[in-house]
């Protein structure tokens, strides 16, 4: 108990002091688009798309304050001419952490020009697509929550939330503060539509903006992020396909690569239902520059017709499973596509 207790309060400060400059992210990343690449803001089946996602990490060792992360958003696509696209969306996200319920508040406007270099009926269609998003974003911290080593009571041997904690530099809340996001993406759709490839690459928070909690130290800049990710899914027969992914992100001096895949099942009707099983794993740099396995990832995701709903289970295999217990997090994705007025050949690949 002690070790969990000590393990708990170390995470809890390295989250205070740490993820000012760091991104919350998803194991099911190819589920949540708006957060992985503004270039995606249109790449979909159907009229319109939104999304949902929602984790909950370490609430094995944390409970009852675990790391929570929801994200919601949705785009339309619109014709412009008879391949091209131009497509518009919106998306929020909310993250806390720890104790002092560590905040992150973002909210974007977006849009993304999908322009078909190549293919035609009985072609494989190429796309190329570039996106961008402008937004607002704050972080909080609720310091009600913690107490500091003025408030101990030794007389009452614990400490005393009512007493001043001496630390008049610590604010609620940051400036609110603008944020823009960039990124290019290129697929290939095969001529009978059934597998496809994807890669693409994107800037988060190219402008680098100020998001210090502290009034003694006004300028804390957020890391620019930049993200690399490929995948596919590729025919074995009618209804088996293989889906293999990768995701390389970097961010001040963290460093991450999740790599893996899932097997596709569909029965191939019109009213289409299908279901994927895979395995991911996730590696990242340590603060000595080694690197570690940090998580393995079991997901399931489950395809009926417009609907698209993910489970995935993140089971710890750093240092920190000897505390919780290989207990990592828990993960939902809930994707809706709306048909299309007419029904053409569909150029998009569905994740």
């Amino acid at each position: 108990m002690a070790r969990r207790l000590l393990a708990a309060w170390l995470l809890g400060a390295v989250c205070a002091s740490c993820l000012q400059g760091q991104d919350p992210r998803f194991s099911q990343f190819y589920a949540s688009p708006w957060n992985l690449n503004p270039a995606l803001t249109g790449a979909f089946e159907g009229r319109w798309r939104a999304t949902a996602n929602y984790r909950d990490q370490w609430s094995s060792l944390l409970s009852p304050v675990p790391f929570r992360t929801y994200s919601v958003a949705a785009d339309v696509r619109l014709d412009v001419g008879a391949y091209d696209h131009f497509a518009l969306g919106v998306g929020a996200l909310h993250d806390e952490a720890g104790t002092a319920r560590f905040s992150q508040n973002k909210a974007h406007l977006g849009g993304a020009f999908l322009k078909q270099i190549s293919g035609g009926p009985r072609q494989t269609a190429h796309v190329l697509s570039a996106g961008a998003q402008l937004g607002f974003g704050q972080n909080s911290a609720d310091w009600g929550r913690v107490w500091f080593s003025r408030q101990f009571d030794p007389l009452q041997e614990r400490p005393d939330f009512s007493a001043p904690n001496g630390e008049p530099n610590a604010q609620g809340s940051s400036s609110p503060y603008l944020d823009f996001n960039a990124g290019l993406l290129w697929y290939a759709v095969s001529r009978r539509n059934d597998g496809f490839w994807v890669l693409g690459i994107a800037w988060h928070h190219l402008n680098r903006p100020n998001v210090s909690l502290l009034a003694d130290n006004p300028s804390e800049r957020l890391y620019l992020r930049w993200t690399m990710h490929w995948g596919g899914l590729l025919p074995m027969n009618e209804q088996m396909g293989l889906m293999p992914g990768l995701l390389l992100m970097s961010q001040g001096p963290a460093r991450e690569l999740t790599a893996g895949a899932a097997l596709r099942y569909s029965n191939g009707d019109r009213n289409e239902l299908a279901l994927r099983a895979g395995a991911w794993m996730r590696v990242v740099n340590r603060l000595n520059q080694s690197v570690q396995t940090d998580a393995m990832i079991a997901v399931v995701t489950l395809e009926l017709e417009r609907w698209m709903l993910g489970l995935s289970y993140d089971i710890t295999t750093s240092s920190l499973a000897r505390v919780n217990h290989s207990r990592g997090a828990f993960e939902l994705s809930l994707t809706y596509y709306h048909l299309a007025h007419r029904r053409s050949r569909v150029v998009c690949p569905r994740f």
